[in-house]
């Protein structure tokens, strides 16, 4: 087996090439900031929503007993309402 190769080579990298690669390198920092920085306004603006979401569905709740009640409470006024016509259907005839 030959030294020659074990070794690699060794590849000449100018001035102009380092520089490329540094300014691509700080571009994908610089992105990946930006897309963390997003990420973490999307997670908050979910949180923000999912909170939002829980009030509304214990207003909804809150409005749908009252909703309820209202109805019972109109058929017990109709069922007394009947019975007060009823009876002054009888004491008129």
């Amino acid at each position: 087996m030959s030294t020659y190769a074990l070794t690699e080579p060794e590849l000449p990298i100018t001035a102009d090439d380092f520089a490329a690669l540094e300014h691509r390198v700080l571009r994908m920092v610089d992105l990946l900031k930006s897309e963390r920085e997003a990420r973490a306004h999307a997670e908050r603006k979910v949180a923000e929503l999912h909170q939002a979401l829980d009030s509304q569905a214990a207003d909804f709740v809150r409005a749908d007993e009252e909703l309820s009640a209202f109805r019972r409470e109109r058929e017990e006024v109709r069922t007394r309402v009947e019975r007060l016509l009823k009876q002054l259907d009888e004491v008129t005839a």
